[in-house]
């Protein structure tokens, strides 16, 4: 950090804590960003790492939240957020700042970029208060609950949002979030998750929404059409009376969700919108997927999911149920990898996983919760002045010394080109390769019992060198994200034991080649 940043952070905090809003810069050990690894739609595109790499601070105040945006050298400047305690109207204040567009009454992340919001401690209450993304990207919001958001009665915030997106909004992953409501437009709320007006490339993943009349929407009219893709997988829907979620036009990858009590309708793709349903358990519910309340049709492809004492409505010039024996419509193609649970297990994994405060548990695809191999922090760190962060550890210059382990272990894929082979990638020869089947893919390498890995070297093949862009390094045994950045090169991380890593391409310019893929301890 330059020292003008750190002298305007210095007095922001200041002004702050005069102000009974507390936001301390931590040192870089005591970070921590999203864990478990985002998978869907928010992987494409770029990807999403929100503030990763960059300062983090501690917020116990919607005020601190504020500040610590409006501290930070640039709107862009990575900053990871951790929030601590109950965020309401009386602690959230606008604060200003070249870096910033904040507002009283509501968590305004709006024209801002590469932010982290994740709650740690004894957890982050954001009452009666919502979250509003405006043109902003690369955004993470995690491990927190937001309840009881209102747009009638007192207070209000947010429009009775708990979660908003709009106005050219784009790689945002919500998860492991609890989004509650106390009822519907009668008692004063709207919806717990909505986006509209060029919301993008989106992951909602292992959250919990209840007790609400909507579950959210993509698309706020039968003209704003230009929304998704998105991913919503294992969450808990509970207690709600539609749109889990409406697409208008947007198309949606819906997997291992658990549906229960779902008053009057569940999924409803319209104005062309498209849902690919895959492996979810819905319970006790009615009219879980279909078109409803228009005669614009949406559409559906579905495998694998369990319908427990479901009822079906019956067809009618705008009402378009999918049941009672729903089959698929259309055919959807799905740009990256991902992992499938029995629906069977569906109910019982989601409850295990979804939601704050679960440690941020998720699924191994087997049934089985596993704890991702980093975790944010349980007890409050010491509080610090703001310092310099150190380098953040994804790249190297220098290449790592010792025995490639990649010579003589296992490899596989997400897809392979023609001519390409998995095992091209380890067999120490330069003049072969993988190539994925279109522009984004996952390459790995993996062995028999665990190996450290704290380094590995992507190179690409001759005459394609600069193809690779964006790219995740995966802990594949976890989903966890060891590092992430664009270009083929060294990449270091801490030293993690593992079975297979995995690297993801999810942005390229021409074909992507990787002719090695070397690992080192």
């Amino acid at each position: 950090m330059r020292r003008s940043v750190a002298w305007r952070l210095l007095a922001a905090l200041a002004t702050a804590a005069a102000g009974g809003a507390i936001c301390v810069a931590l040192p870089m050990s005591q970070a921590s960003a999203a864990t478990g690894g985002v998978t869907g739609y928010a992987t494409q595109n770029g990807g999403t790492t929100g503030g990763a790499g960059g300062q983090t601070v501690r917020a116990t105040t919607g005020t601190a939240i504020h500040t610590a945006l409006c501290s930070r050298a640039s709107s862009s400047t990575p900053i990871i957020i951790q929030v601590e305690g109950t965020i309401n109207h009386g602690n959230t204040t606008k604060v200003s700042g070249s870096s910033c567009n904040t507002a009283a009454g509501v968590i305004e992340i709006k024209e801002v970029s590469n932010v982290t919001i994740v709650g740690v401690g004894g957890g982050a209450v954001f009452d009666q208060l919502g979250i509003h993304l405006r043109s902003a990207s690369n955004i993470i919001v995690q491990n927190v609950t937001v309840r009881n958001v209102k747009k009638s009665g007192s207070p209000t915030s947010n429009g009775g949002d708990a979660i908003s997106m709009e106005s050219s909004v784009h790689n945002v992953w919500i998860d492991h979030n609890s989004l509650l409501a106390s009822g519907g437009e009668d008692e004063g709320y709207d919806s717990l998750i909505d986006m509209k007006a060029s919301t993008n490339y989106v992951t909602v993943s292992y959250n919990t929404l209840r007790n609400s009349g909507r579950g959210g929407l993509i698309g706020s009219s039968d003209s704003d059409l230009a929304n998704g893709p998105v991913t919503f997988h294992h969450n808990l829907y509970s207690n709600i009376e539609s749109r889990t979620p409406l697409l208008r036009g947007a198309t949606a990858h819906i997997y291992n969700n658990y549906y229960a009590n779902l008053t009057k309708s569940g999924i409803n793709p319209r104005a062309g919108g498209k849902a690919k349903v895959d492996n979810n358990y819905f319970k006790d519910s009615a009219d879980v997927l279909g078109t409803f309340y228009t005669d614009l049709p949406g559409y559906w492809q579905v495998s694998g999911n369990i319908f427990d004492n479901v009822t079906w409505s019956a067809p009618s010039s705008d009402n378009h149920p999918a049941g009672p024996n729903p089959t698929s419509n259309t055919s959807i193609s799905i740009p990256y990898a991902y992992q499938l649970d029995p629906a069977n297990c569906v109910p019982q994994i989601v409850a295990a996983t979804a939601g704050a405060g679960t440690g941020m548990q998720v699924s191994n695809g087997n049934c089985s919760a596993q704890t991702p191999t980093a975790t944010p922090p349980t007890t409050s760190p010491t509080p610090t002045t703001p310092s310099s962060p150190p380098t953040s550890p994804t790249t190297s210059p220098n290449p790592p010394s010792g025995t490639n382990l990649s010579i003589g272990a296992g490899s596989d894929g997400s897809s392979k080109a023609s001519g390409t082979s998995y095992g091209d990638v380890r067999d120490g020869n330069l003049g072969t390769h993988w190539s994925p089947a279109g522009s984004t893919g996952d390459i790995s390498i993996k062995w028999s019992s665990a190996t450290a890995v704290s380094s590995i070297i992507i190179r690409e093949a001759s005459g394609s060198a600069g193809n690779i862009g964006s790219w995740q390094v995966l802990n594949a045994d976890t989903g966890g994200v060891l590092a992430s950045g664009s270009g083929a090169r060294t990449i270091t991380f801490p030293s993690t034991s593992l079975k297979k890593i995995t690297f993801r391409i999810s942005s390229s310019t021409g074909t992507p080649t990787v002719a090695e893929f070397e690992t080192y301890a």
